[in-house]
């Protein structure tokens, strides 16, 4: 399995993503793991138009994911982008081989807790993330690269 950097980013596909992480990692696959990515032919061409030349791009719904990999081996090496925590909860379920989890920003908006400058949270992906925690995945903050990480424990109660 070739998944080499798994990242939550509520703005998929950015600047930060394909300047930074994907040249540091020789990304060559993103596949986005949303429903609701996954369902929208209009943002699909979009993010696939963000992405640099020679990354390819796919976005599919998170429990068809789980059920592709279990027959059809990743071989590129791969970057799995979600906008939340609990889609990366279900995407264990489901199968998805997911050790290390760094977090990139999930924006403050009303009825969400600021945890830290790029993370805010519902209940609910509070919740999630505490139950990846439980499943002793290594959970980072950290924007870009160059950015000090910061373990998600340290910041979540």
């Amino acid at each position: 399995m070739s998944i080499v950097f798994s990242r939550i980013d509520d703005r998929l596909i950015h600047g930060q993503v394909v300047t930074t992480w994907a040249n540091m990692h020789r990304i060559e696959q993103i596949i986005i793991l949303n429903d609701k990515v996954a369902g929208d032919k209009t943002q699909k061409n979009i993010l696939k138009m963000s992405a640099p030349q020679g990354i390819k791009v796919q976005a599919f719904p998170v429990e068809k994911f789980g059920e592709i990999i279990k027959s059809n081996p990743i071989t590129r090496r791969t970057m799995l982008l979600f906008t939340t925590s609990t889609d990366v909860v279900r995407a264990l379920q489901v199968g998805v081989p997911i050790d290390e989890l760094n977090i990139g920003g999930m924006r403050f908006q009303e009825g969400r807790q600021r945890l830290s400058k790029a993370l805010a949270v519902t209940e609910e992906e509070k919740q999630a993330f505490k139950d990846l925690l439980d499943k002793d995945l290594n959970i980072t903050i950290q924007m870009v690269p160059n950015d000090e990480k910061v373990n998600l424990e340290e910041v979540i109660q």
